[in-house]
């Protein structure tokens, strides 16, 4: 029987990095979030900021256990409505979100919800108001490289998105549902791209979605995104979110994600 050359193989199955990510996965506790697999629960949300991770915890969660302190990367495990759940800080852009994503996937987690902001992209949309992402057009190479620069295109889970509405409705909150778009810069160098995505009928301009949706297709996970809008650009001028409405948004946005992802 012959053996299989390198040729022969498919050519991610034959790249050294897919060989050492394997190896990792086998190992028991990952290089940047330092926990061991039952750390985790399988649902977790997933903030960019480390605070607001710590926030979720001590204001939602019971139980509250910290699981990860490595490079301020704070993840905790708690109960939510006596269930478990997990909350863990990816830090900014899709590269730090999708080392954190891998390692979430080791330790056992099979849902995640990213809870985070938005620059708003529409004329109607105003601060503080809640979108639920069913896509994620990847302005960023993270989410490319995943795929080897296939075409691709981003998208949530379904059964997280219908979850999400549904509960939306129960609990009265307002949410928008559409497309997003992933950067890789926040400071933006090209005034009129914010224009452009705009007219394509996207929502909100973030930095981590599209490497969450891909890694939750490659993974075999679930995955989903819902955002607050932060800011929003109308006819060319900033404005940003006052302090008190943030708080006032991040908490209906968390108490919606919590019983989306524990219901």
């Amino acid at each position: 029987m012959a053996h299989a050359t390198v040729s022969d193989r498919n050519p991610i199955d034959a790249s050294p990095a897919v060989h050492l990510l394997e190896n990792r996965r086998l190992s028991s506790m990952p290089i940047h979030v330092r926990a061991n697999p039952g750390d985790y629960a399988e649902a977790c949300l997933l903030p960019g900021d480390p605070l607001r991770a710590k926030y979720i915890a001590e204001t939602f969660l019971s139980d509250v256990v910290q699981r990860n302190g490595e490079r301020g990367m704070l993840g905790f495990t708690g109960t939510f409505d006596g269930k478990p759940v997990s909350v863990q800080s990816s830090g900014m852009g899709c590269p730090s979100a999708a080392i954190v994503i891998e390692e979430l996937v080791q330790l056992g987690v099979k849902k995640i919800m990213r809870v985070g902001t938005c620059g708003g992209l529409q004329a109607d949309l105003t601060m503080g108001d809640l979108i639920i992402a069913l896509s994620a057009t990847a302005a960023d190479s993270t989410a490319s490289h995943y795929v080897l620069g296939e075409p691709h295109a981003p998208t949530a889970d379904f059964t997280l998105v219908h979850e999400a509405v549904h509960q939306a409705k129960h609990l009265g909150k307002p949410v928008r549902v559409g497309p997003i778009v992933s950067s890789d810069i926040f400071y933006n160098p090209d005034p009129g791209q914010a224009g452009r995505w705009s007219d394509r009928g996207i929502l909100g301009v973030e930095m981590e979605a599209a490497v969450l949706f891909t890694l939750g297709a490659l993974r075999k996970i679930q995955t989903g995104c819902m955002l607050l809008v932060s800011d929003v650009i109308v006819e060319g001028e900033f404005l940003r979110i006052s302090d008190e409405e943030m708080r006032k948004a991040v908490d209906e946005m968390t108490e919606l994600a919590l019983h989306t992802v524990t219901s």
